[in-house]
């Protein structure tokens, strides 16, 4: 007689072939070729640095290399809409952020892409305080001079940013929004470029995620008034915070996170997202983003559904800023 401890473990086995069986081969044996993670920003700005920094340590875990492929236009769109519609066969991914998974909805009404409809969540990379910048010689010496100065004279300067709807644009349209400013936007192919423009003095200020600014701050090639979050940073502990400069309703942080086209098989979905976490778990990489500023993600905020909830809040967090500059 079969006892129910046997046949229970029958059906057991039964199940976990039929489940086995039920995901494609490709998915069983993935990767076998190259992968490209599309950048949608010129190369040396924030999210093409990370991305490089984690990809680096993801490539031997899976065994095949990853191809970092910069796309730039339209504050990242351009790049995220070609990730959309590209096979959804776990080797084309995109790193996205706040301004192409979120800043993008309210600011592109034509955009052809959603964040939530077309995309397969991974991992969140790492968070990115965002920092006020100005050129070396720009006339203010701190925060409220700045306030002070931007209102005087927001007819006469500009703002430099890496494009619609990238961070630097949405950031610099909060900070804008606040102190009830227009300044003239100053538009680049990515935050590399717009950033090269701030060290040459071609524009006034902008508003940056800390990766890019640390090393020119560092160099005194621009200058850094305040960062936007409630702590001050390790890499950069002599800069203030916002609220202790006196403008605590700036608050902003950027973040970046890897996506795959929708219908990506889930078993390429755990395969990629288990090797973001042994990167970030990875003392050389851990070192690596926390010296440029970098905020590395808990645990808990590291699963593909951490990073659904993050994108669906972001949307609904920057559709009212950013809905009256569209």
């Amino acid at each position: 007689m079969i006892s129910i401890r046997s046949l229970a473990g029958a059906c057991l086995s039964a199940f976990a072939a039929l489940s086995a069986a039920a995901v494609p081969a490709s998915a069983q044996s993935y990767p076998t070729r190259t992968i490209t993670m599309i950048v949608p920003f010129a190369a040396g700005g924030p999210t093409d640095v990370i991305s490089r920094i984690v990809t680096a340590n993801m490539a031997p875990t899976l065994g095949q290399s990853i191809v970092i492929e910069n796309v730039v236009g339209a504050g990242g769109t351009t790049a995220t809409t070609r990730a959309a519609r590209a096979a959804n066969d776990g080797y084309t991914l995109v790193t996205g952020h706040m301004g192409t998974h979120a800043a993008s909805v309210p600011l592109y009404p034509k955009l052809a892409y959603h964040p939530e409809k077309d995309f397969e969540p991974i991992a969140l990379l790492a968070g990115t305080p965002i920092l006020i910048l100005a050129r070396k010689d720009f006339p203010p010496k701190d925060l409220k001079e700045f306030v002070a100065y931007v209102k005087a004279n927001a007819e006469k300067i500009n703002a430099a940013h890496a494009g619609i709807g990238s961070v630097s644009h949405v950031s610099c349209e909060l900070l804008n929004s606040i102190l009830g400013v227009k300044p003239v936007g100053v538009p680049f192919n990515g935050t590399g470029p717009a950033m090269n423009a701030l060290v040459a003095g071609q524009v006034d200020y902008m508003c940056d995620q800390i990766v890019n600014a640390v090393p020119q701050i560092n160099a005194g090639t621009i200058k850094a008034y305040a960062i936007a979050t409630p702590e001050r940073n390790p890499s950069l502990p002599n800069v203030p915070t916002t609220a202790e400069a006196g403008l605590p309703d700036f608050q902003a942080q950027a973040w970046n996170a890897i996506f795959a086209p929708k219908g990506t098989s889930p078993a390429i979905i755990a395969t990629l997202n288990a090797a973001v976490i042994k990167a970030l778990d990875d003392e050389t990489v851990r070192k690596r983003l926390l010296e440029l500023g970098s905020v590395i993600p808990a645990p808990a905020n590291r699963t593909p559904e951490a990073l659904a909830t993050l994108v669906k809040s972001e949307i609904a967090k920057w559709t009212p800023v950013l809905k009256p500059a569209s």
